[in-house]
């Protein structure tokens, strides 16, 4: 019989490939198969990276969904060993920043920075994802 392997948990796919600069430097460039982070901060998300959006009690706004997709990605590299997460709270600013770049009022945003500051360590923490499969 054929089995297909996948994962859960994504909403989104990116249609284009996305490049940001962050105040995020490792040590060593960091590649994965969707997701680059150079020495310089330069992070580069590919096109057909997968994210689940915004998380939490909070809905899929225009002005939510940038900063939730480099969010997202900072955290599946510290997930996966790659960056160290003492580059968590970077990553929190890096999202709240964007969301006020995109036109989130800044009580929001600092909501948003609140709630993965406070609730988002678990997401951020070295984890392998699970490997599903079906038939």
């Amino acid at each position: 019989m054929n089995v297909i392997k996948y994962r859960d948990g994504y909403r989104y796919q990116l249609a284009e490939g996305y490049a940001v600069q962050t105040a995020i430097f490792p040590p060593r460039h960091i590649a994965t198969d969707f997701i680059i982070l150079a020495t310089n901060g330069m992070l580069i998300i590919n096109g057909g990276y997968a994210w689940d959006g915004p998380s939490g009690p909070s809905f899929d706004s225009k002005n939510f969904m940038r900063g939730s997709l480099v969010h997202d990605a900072l955290y599946q590299l510290m997930r996966e060993g790659k960056l160290s997460e003492r580059w968590r709270e970077m990553a929190d600013r890096k999202l709240q920043r964007i969301c006020i770049e995109d036109g989130m009022w800044k009580i929001r945003a600092w909501w948003v920075y609140r709630a993965v500051r406070d609730f988002g360590g678990s997401s951020a923490a070295v984890c392998k994802q699970t490997i599903l499969e079906a038939p």
